[in-house]
């Protein structure tokens, strides 16, 4: 009597394509974000209001910067401040993850930690987009006033310039395993911001000048705000983006490592 040999479907135990990453997953977790209102709350509508408290007055309007006027350099100045905030909320939502288990979860499934990153990246860059397109819309009903190819310039490098946060969302959400992340963040960013030169415009010289030059937020901020001032890009501001970019990708790749050995 033989015995029949039963030989396993390879095709069933193959590995998703891609890694597990599918557009399916993407809109899952952007809406799961959308649907948080406090994270809409403070990346969608808190930046422009600021705009509208400290960027509308009527002598900003009237006051002519570079390409545009003044009301339109603190419109750009919001617009950086909403993309930090929305990709920071988007990749710091891991801690929330990582204290509900889900994390864990999805260690278990073929998905691959590159297409997990990848995901996460892409959520925190759409919410990106959305808080810098609210931001000028707002700024262009209410005296914002720059040239085309500026308004274009500027809300690209706003918004492309912020993969550094959504890396630091990514970094400090695996290192504050906590699901009040953007409480603790929150304040954080703000002070960035001031240290940045983000609210205050910044002195050519100085302590405080030179501390800026160091912040995660000033080569982002002097980029940005270039093609209306028209003063061009520089070395420090440069350097400053891309030094931060890596470190903050570093980190999370290395504390993303170690978070996957403990289980």
């Amino acid at each position: 009597m033989s015995t029949a040999v039963v030989t396993p479907d390879r095709r069933a135990r193959a590995l998703p394509r891609f890694g597990g990453f599918s557009l399916t997953f993407l809109g899952l977790e952007l809406r799961r974000m959308l649907r948080n209102r406090r994270t809409v709350i403070f990346t969608l509508i808190l930046p422009p209001l600021f705009f509208l408290i400290f960027g509308s007055q009527e002598s900003y309007r009237t006051e002519s910067v570079g390409h545009g006027n003044v009301t339109a350099y603190i419109l750009v100045s919001m617009a950086v401040y909403g993309a930090m905030l929305a990709t920071t909320s988007g990749g710091a939502t891991v801690a929330v993850e990582r204290a509900l288990g889900w994390s864990r979860q999805l260690r278990l499934t073929p998905l691959k930690p590159m297409a997990y990153v990848a995901i996460k990246v892409l959520v925190a860059m759409t919410l990106g987009l959305l808080a810098v397109a609210v931001v000028l819309a707002v700024g262009s009903r209410s005296g914002a006033e720059m040239d085309g190819v500026v308004w274009v310039e500027s809300a690209l490098i706003a918004w492309l310039g912020s993969v550094v946060f959504a890396a630091f969302g990514l970094f400090m959400g695996y290192l504050l395993p906590s699901e009040n992340v953007m409480q603790i963040l929150g304040p954080v960013l703000a002070l960035l911001a001031f240290a940045g030169g983000l609210f205050v415009p910044l002195s050519d010289s100085g302590l405080f000048a030179t501390i800026a030059k160091f912040t995660p937020m000033y080569g982002l901020a002097s980029i940005a705000r270039a093609p209306l001032t028209g003063d061009g890009l520089t070395f420090a501001a440069c350097a400053n983006l891309v030094i931060w970019c890596a470190i903050f990708v570093t980190g999370s790749a290395l504390l993303f490592r170690r978070d996957t050995k403990r289980t």
